[in-house]
Order: structure tokens, then C-alpha cells, then sequence
């Protein structure tokens, strides 16, 4: 791939064989593989940085379906919510 930068700083990639030069704009500047994926990395670092706080913890946990069903299984739960949890998944096995 052949690898260049726009005037508004976007990176874009082009067949290396040169079946696609017909399609680069004059106006954008060859930069290297290294670059590209250097520019890359930046913008997925800024992108994770303008997460919130929320969102970042978000994306950590286990999904809620997995967090009950552990407490499920640890008998956490009081013994009426348990049997009605039971009784679901007596209903539908898997």
C-alpha cells in the first residue's frame, strides 16, 4: 500500500502496484507506512481520551446478564428472587 496525507491531515492508502494513482489528488503528500501508523494510533488514542469517565468503565465490565448470573450462581440473591430465577431457567434450559 501506498500511504498519503490530505491537506486536512486524514490518512489515505492506494494499491502500491499503481492502479489507483489516477485517484490520489495532487494536493496530498506521500508519508510512510511507519507514518500511517503512527497517525492511526494517534487518533485512536484521541478518541479514547474523549470518552467519559462512564464510558471507559462501561466498556470494562461484564455484560449485566453475566454479573446476575454469577450472583445467581454465588446464592446471593434472597431466597424468593432465587426461586423465581429458578423457575425461569427450569422453564428454559439451555
Amino acid at each position: 500500500m501506498k500511504h498519503y496525507l490530505s491537506p486536512d491531515n486524514k490518512v489515505f492508502a492506494y494499491e502500491a502496484n499503481g492502479s489507483q494513482d489516477h485517484l490520489i489528488p495532487s494536493t496530498y503528500t506521500p508519508i510512510t507506512q511507519a507514518q500511517a501508523t503512527e497517525r492511526s494510533q494517534q487518533a485512536q488514542q484521541a478518541m479514547f481520551d474523549a470518552l467519559t469517565y462512564s464510558d471507559k468503565r462501561k466498556s470494562e465490565y461484564p455484560a449485566i446478564g453475566d454479573q446476575l448470573d454469577a450472583l445467581y450462581h454465588a446464592g446471593v440473591f434472597p431466597a424468593d428472587m432465587a426461586a423465581r430465577l429458578k423457575a425461569v431457567k427450569d422453564k428454559y434450559p439451555k
